[in-house]
C-alpha cells in the first residue's frame, strides 16, 4: 500500500523549498497550486463557472484569468473568496486524486500531496499523515514582503487570510522548523523520512 503524506505550511513559510528537497530524493509531489492553475485554464469546467460567477471583466486579453484582479477581489471580500473556493476546490481535489492514483499505478510507494490549506479546507482525510513547514510570524512577514514586493499591510492581509501557523502546529503529525538554515531544514526532513520509513 502506498503512503499518502500531506505537506503544508503558510504563505512564505518555505514549503516549496521542502517540496523541492523531496523531489530531489525522487518522491512524487502532487501540488495543489499547480492543480489550481490547471483547473482554471480556458475550456475547463471550473473556468466556465468562474466567468459565470465573476463576469468577463476578470479575463485578460488572451482570455485567461486575470489572477491579480481576481486576487484583489477575493482578498477584500470574504463572500467572494468563499464563492471562488466553492468552484475551484472540488476541481482541485479531483485533479489531485487523479494524479495520485496515476503515481500509485506507476509503482510509487509514497506520494506527497502539497496542500497549502490542508487544515483550513479540512482535507486531512485525503492523507495518512501531515508535515507542517513552520516559521515564526516575524520571519514569515519579512520573507513574504521580500519575495512578493508587498507592503507590510498587504503582507499581513495575506497572512491573516490563512490559519496562523502556530495553530497548525498543534494539528500536524510532524513540524519542520524552517526558521534556521536550509541545512537544518534538510536534516529535520531526513529524520522524518527515515522515522516514517518513506521510500519513493
Amino acid at each position: 500500500m502506498a503512503k499518502i503524506i500531506g505537506l503544508t505550511g503558510g504563505i512564505a513559510s518555505g514549503k516549496s523549498t521542502v517540496s523541492n528537497m523531496l523531489k530531489t530524493k525522487g518522491f512524487t509531489i502532487v501540488d495543489a497550486d499547480i492543480a489550481a492553475r490547471k483547473v482554471v485554464e480556458p475550456g475547463e469546467p471550473a473556468y466556465e463557472q468562474i466567468i459565470e460567477a465573476f463576469g468577463e471583466g476578470i479575463l485578460l486579453q488572451d482570455l485567461t484569468l486575470d489572477r491579480k484582479k481576481l486576487g484583489a477581489l477575493i482578498f477584500a471580500d470574504e463572500a467572494l473568496r468563499m464563492k471562488l473556493n466553492s468552484i475551484v476546490h472540488p476541481a482541485v481535489r479531483a485533479w489531485m486524486t487523479r494524479e495520485k492514483d496515476r503515481a500509485i499505478e506507476n509503482g510509487k510507494k509514497t506520494v506527497f500531496l502539497d496542500i497549502p490549506l490542508l487544515f483550513e479546507s479540512r482535507l486531512t482525510y485525503m492523507v495518512e499523515r501531515t508535515i507542517l513547514v513552520y516559521v515564526d510570524e516575524e520571519t514569515q512577514l519579512k520573507r513574504l514582503m521580500a519575495r512578493n514586493g508587498l507592503s507590510e499591510k498587504e503582507a499581513q492581509m495575506r497572512i491573516r487570510a490563512q490559519m496562523p501557523l502556530s495553530e497548525k502546529k498543534a494539528l500536524a503529525d510532524a513540524v519542520l522548523d524552517n526558521n534556521g538554515s536550509l541545512e537544518e531544514t534538510k536534516q529535520q526532513l531526513e529524520k522524518i523520512v527515515s522515522e516514517w520509513k518513506l521510500v519513493p
